[in-house]
């Protein structure tokens, strides 16, 4: 159905900064010689969009953006909990499995600790709404994090480390790579087999320069989207050693 189509691009136009809570739309003639299609199928789209909850048709005025899909423009480092929970979504993890293990050789390597040094392994499921948003795989040194338990990782990661055992998280490296539901990966987010997800690796470190989480995190990238703003340095502005590597 080409109306659903076009629905489906719109929802993704109005995540974008352009359109803010409160802006409107094109008229629908506008936006149906934008597309090419006749003035009766943009309609229809428009009111998909509502049915969505995403805008609201106003007689007389025209339509207008009430709700944003699950989104999050970033150019710091929040939290997926921190930054849901300010747009007002109820956000909650379910935890499914929960455990202390040697560090494996990868994991060791990836958080610059000991090989078999104690590290905990938690598998849970992000929803918002509701929804299964995203499952989490992480890896964190038992010797930093001696009181995480299971109620830490039903609410905010980032708010343990920060606010009750005082680390301050400095910095984060990722990684992006889509790929395709598998059918563990289908069951855990409730989606059809094969459908794109965003495969997400994170490393989290301190200001003190010690590595305090490593992230494995599958994403339903059809309701979650991250716009990256990202600042270009200029070669004044890198440092000596960046200019200048070794060997």
């Amino acid at each position: 159905m080409i109306y659903k189509s076009i629905a489906d691009r719109l929802r993704l136009r109005l995540n974008a900064s352009d359109y803010q809570i409160g802006s409107p739309l094109p008229g629908e003639k506008t936006l149906a010689r934008e597309f090419g299609v006749a003035r009766m199928t943009m309609r229809k789209a428009l009111a998909l969009l509502a049915a969505w909850g995403l805008v609201e048709r106003r007689h007389g005025s025209g339509t207008f953006v009430v709700r944003k899909d699950i989104h999050h423009e970033t150019t710091n480092l929040t939290g997926l909990a921190e930054v849901l929970r300010q747009q007002g979504k109820a956000v909650h993890s379910r935890v499914l499995q929960f455990e202390v293990m040697p560090a494996p050789p990868a994991i060791a390597s990836q958080l610059r600790i000991r090989l078999d040094e104690r590290i905990y392994f938690s598998r849970r499921v992000r929803y918002v709404e509701g929804k299964p948003l995203m499952l989490e795989d992480s890896f964190m040194p038992v010797k930093l994090f001696r009181t995480l338990s299971l109620a830490h990782l039903e609410g905010s990661k980032f708010d343990y480390i920060e606010k009750e055992c005082g680390l301050t998280i400095s910095g984060n490296y990722e990684s992006l790579t889509p790929v395709m539901a598998d059918k563990a990966l289908a069951g855990y987010l409730q989606v059809e087999e094969q459908t794109p997800l965003l495969r997400i690796t994170s490393l989290s470190y301190s200001d003190s320069g010690e590595f305090l989480n490593y992230s494995v995190m599958f994403r339903n990238t059809s309701d979650y989207q991250v716009d990256y703003h990202l600042r270009r340095i200029h070669p004044h502005e890198l440092p000596a050693h960046l200019l200048h590597p070794r060997g």
